[in-house]
């Protein structure tokens, strides 16, 4: 038997290869393009939706979670293996797709960590122990046998939001990489991941931020802040987003046409049941460098690398032969498919030129 200590070595150390062999578990459930993200056919979006277009609905209706027997997978990661940001804060648990709607309840985020890392350290011991036919227990997996069924257990969705700077006068973009050390995440570990990602939650812990706080954009921006910039997750009780120079300056740039953020889909990862909102973030060159221009490499959950081309190369690389999250992947391929080459020079513009066709890299 391994120790609890070497399966999650090898949960760590081969989540992209362990990814692709759960996938194989859900043979009829649809993927995310040529991605192994799960999806739904009704999580789909033809075209992108601006992200203030998406309303969230709420609901005091809390399905049941999951409780393990004995000591839970968070406890045990606090005991033997606790990440840099490890706090068992509040989080929106989605509860439906019905778009424009989504329909959260209240959560917390050691819940999720509680099933999902503790299926793929399951799903990783039997790996360790000759592959998942091998005679090791996989009944914890087997209690959701459709991940995608967000009432079944703890979705606390992460936005994934692909962020392009756009340069008007050439018409390049180039996109942000990161690469989540597992020694300072909880989820993702050694892959790469489009940047920001955060788990949509509030501020802080009351009932005032949960109130407050249950907005993607405002979300987003922090994730921005926190990724980005280097600022603390702690934003204290009397937090104002309306006096925060920061929001003020994203929101001003996205109502001025230097800023747009679109939803693309929404998508469930195989090995770990992580839930991700599919979105991207287009940013003029202007706003881009005077907001993000000091931006540096490390930051608390990895290594960023600015100026990664959107091209065909590129994206192709990372959504078919690099360790990239699948979220990661399904966002820059959807991201791929609908702006290519066609973005329109002034953001303002309410019609989005979308590619038809299938990107031949991504196929198969």
């Amino acid at each position: 038997m391994n120790s609890w200590r070497e399966v999650r070595r090898h949960l760590n150390s081969n989540r992209h290869a362990l990814a692709r062999r759960a996938d194989l578990l859900y043979p009829d459930l649809p993927r995310v393009g040529s991605t192994h993200l799960l999806t739904r056919s009704a999580w789909a979006l033809p075209e992108p939706l601006d992200l203030h277009e998406v309303v969230l609905r709420w609901t005091d209706e809390t399905p049941p979670v999951p409780v393990p027997d004995g000591m839970t997978y968070a406890e045990a990661m606090t005991t033997f293996d606790k990440p840099k940001l490890f706090e068992n804060r509040t989080c929106y648990r989605l509860l439906d797709v019905t778009w424009p709607e989504l329909t959260f309840t209240r959560g917390m985020y050691f819940d999720a960590v509680n099933v999902g890392e503790a299926i793929a350290h399951e799903f990783a011991a039997a790996d360790l122990a000759g592959g998942p036919d091998a005679a090791v227990d996989l009944s914890s997996r087997r209690l959701v046998p459709d991940p995608t069924e967000l009432r079944a257990r703890p979705a606390h969705p992460a936005i994934s939001m692909l962020t392009l700077r756009h340069d008007r006068e050439t018409g390049e973009m180039t996109f942000v990489l990161h690469w989540r050390d597992p020694a300072l995440v909880a989820h993702g570990g050694g892959l790469f991941q489009v940047m920001p990602v955060g788990v949509f939650q509030p501020s802080a812990e009351s009932p005032q931020a949960e109130r407050a706080d249950f907005d993607l954009w405002k979300c987003v921006v922090r994730e921005y802040a926190e990724e980005f910039l280097g600022r603390s997750e702690h934003y204290g009780p009397d937090f104002d987003y309306e006096t925060w120079p920061l929001y003020r300056r994203l929101t001003d740039a996205r109502e001025s046409g230097d800023l747009r953020s679109m939803v693309l889909g929404i998508g469930v990862d195989p090995l770990t049941f992580a839930t991700d909102i599919l979105a991207v973030t287009v940013v003029e060159a202007r706003t881009f460098d005077a907001v993000f221009g000091a931006m540096t490499g490390a930051n608390d959950e990895g290594h960023a690398t600015m100026g990664v081309p959107f091209d065909e190369e590129s994206v192709g690389r990372y959504v078919t032969r690099e360790p990239m999250q699948a979220a990661g992947a399904a966002v820059l391929e959807l991201a791929w498919r609908h702006l290519r080459g066609r973005w329109p020079v002034d953001l303002r513009q309410t019609d989005i030129a979308r590619s038809t066709g299938v990107y031949p890299g991504l196929t198969g």
